[in-house]
């Protein structure tokens, strides 16, 4: 089909549909970090389960999103677009009914296989349909109203929790996913790169890059409780790194690659995607950590915790399509030197606070941090998507969204798997130097100890004798509140390097810049 006009009847079908689509990812993300203290509780799941509950999830859409990409430009964006809804709908459903942490696991999976090939559909048919001269601020509407849709989704989550009903924000996917299926299916158009269609998927790649980036996130879950000399957890971080230099490999050698090594010669494709690597681990963990902080340490509700994101996301409303189409006028550069620096400072202020007096000190406390985090992030995102998707040409539109895509994720599993990890190793230190002091017998104090697996939901061991429990629950709360800090300051040092990515890397055209 040719380009349309955004404002065109199909141009705004096209938004809706990718719009909510996209709805159905974010909500079930957002949402899922405020009822994760909910979510472990309900099944008792032990952090490192909690941790995979988010990777199991990340881990096969990071692995397929590039095939889906690929499979869109090849057989149809629409076709690809559609299994993937139906699938991810099947999986969020899964995800409701699962009775353990084992089974919501594997749940997750059968979702990130959906979602693979359904989240590059959304910025492909975009950059496919849409006229270009209006692509930058039809990015900037599908990440305004995205965001509007989906800002309720941490408010959502939390009244959902509190209520005992956290299953309720996988279930929620299923009627909005009939939706969407239906408008595909009446107005929207199909379109594929037909110079793709005579190609084939690239499967050996798929198959490498999921068995490294699994053996990679169980080395780092691993290692808290095993220790970095234990044969489970070397062995896998060996294995990871082998399987992706030979997924490397493999796509520098392959005819059809899922990843072609090629595009990496666009200087400002290459920049943008190093650019998102580190910007997105800083948002995975600082994200994942705040909403844990905020109800295992600070005492907030989950419902008071969705609320410290709500000025994140009107931010995100308020200046998302604003920004998209002043890179448009000007040029990325700016906005993607500025916009990550911005959001490293608001994690740097986030990661300073202490103990709090709960929900009454929000204004004074973890209220500036998110303004300014939501301010920084708010300024790079639009302009991020619209660098990486006008770096390439139109008939690589599914393959440089699959790319992109695949690497935020991939940032998001090294973010949970490591600083996971080092949260835990952090945790553990402060509560051993800690239970050592106490007159408790070395049985009781390898208890007291032994659940730093746990984190926030650490919970004192019922036989510590009652004049000790206070003291540990207290060096508990204050641990991990330790460990949030220094995880927190790593994020905000990503923010910088994401910055710096920009700064070496992103060049304004000049044809942009005479506008």
């Amino acid at each position: 089909m040719e380009p349309v006009a955004l404002r065109s009847v199909p141009g705004r079908w096209i938004m809706v549909t990718t719009i909510l689509a996209s709805t159905m990812a974010f909500i079930d993300g957002t949402a899922l970090n405020v009822v994760l203290p909910a979510l472990q509780k309900g099944l008792k799941a032990s952090a490192a389960e909690l941790f995979w509950v988010l990777n199991g999830y990340m881990l096969m859409l990071a692995s397929l999103i590039l095939i889906g990409g690929a499979l869109g430009d090849k057989v149809g964006r629409k076709k690809i677009f559609t299994l993937g809804i139906a699938i991810f709908i099947m999986g969020s459903a899964a995800c409701g009914l699962a009775s353990s942490a084992g089974m919501l696991i594997a749940c997750r999976v059968i979702q990130g296989i959906g979602g693979a090939f359904m989240i590059p559909g959304s910025l492909a048919i975009i950059s496919a349909s849409i006229q270009q001269d209006e692509r930058g601020k039809a990015i900037g509407t599908w990440s305004a109203f995205t965001t509007f849709v989906t800002m309720g989704g941490p408010l959502l989550g939390g009244a959902l929790a509190d209520a005992g009903l956290w299953r309720g924000i996988f279930f929620i996917n299923v009627p909005i996913g009939l939706a969407v299926l239906y408008f595909l299916h009446k107005h929207v158009a199909e379109t594929r790169d037909e110079d793709a269609v005579d190609s084939q998927p690239d499967y050996p790649g798929a198959i490498f890059i999921a068995c490294g980036l699994a053996a990679l996130t169980f080395g780092f879950l691993r290692m808290p409780q095993a220790g970095w000399k234990a044969v489970s957890v070397y062995g896998s971080l060996l294995v990871g790194v082998i399987l992706l230099i030979a997924f490397i490999v493999r796509e520098a050698t392959c005819p059809n690659p899922m990843m072609s090594l090629k595009l990496f010669k666009n200087r400002i494709f290459a920049g943008a995607n190093l650019l998102s690597f580190f910007l997105y681990a800083g948002l995975g963990g600082g994200m994942l950590f705040l909403g844990l902080n905020l109800v295992q340490a600070q005492g907030y509700t989950q419902l008071e915790s969705g609320f410290n994101f709500l000025p994140f996301s009107l931010l995100m409303i308020s200046l998302s399509r604003w920004m998209g189409a002043m890179a448009d006028k000007y040029g990325p550069r700016f906005f993607l030197v500025t916009g990550p620096l911005v959001a490293g400072a608001g994690l740097f202020l986030l990661s300073t606070i202490q103990q709090t007096k709960g929900f009454p000190d929000y204004w004074t406390t973890y209220f500036p941090g998110i303004l300014v985090f939501g301010l920084g992030m708010s300024i790079t995102v639009s302009p991020l998507t619209a660098a990486v998707m006008g770096a390439v040409s139109q008939h690589q539109s599914g393959t440089a969204s699959g790319v992109n895509n695949a690497v935020t994720r991939i940032a998001s599993v090294f973010a949970t798997a490591i600083f996971g990890a080092l949260a835990v190793l952090f945790f553990s230190d402060a509560v051993h130097s800690c239970v050592y002091t106490l007159p408790l017998s070395p049985a009781d104090k390898e208890a007291v100890v032994s659940q730093a697996k746990n984190l926030g939901d650490a919970a004192v061991p019922p036989q510590i004798p009652a004049a000790y429990q206070k003291a540990i629950a207290a060096n508990y709360r204050d641990a991990f509140i330790n460990a949030y800090g220094k995880v927190m300051k790593l994020c905000a040092l990503l923010g910088l390097l994401a910055s710096m990515m920009a700064w070496i890397f992103i060049r304004t055209p000049k044809s942009s810049a005479e506008q």
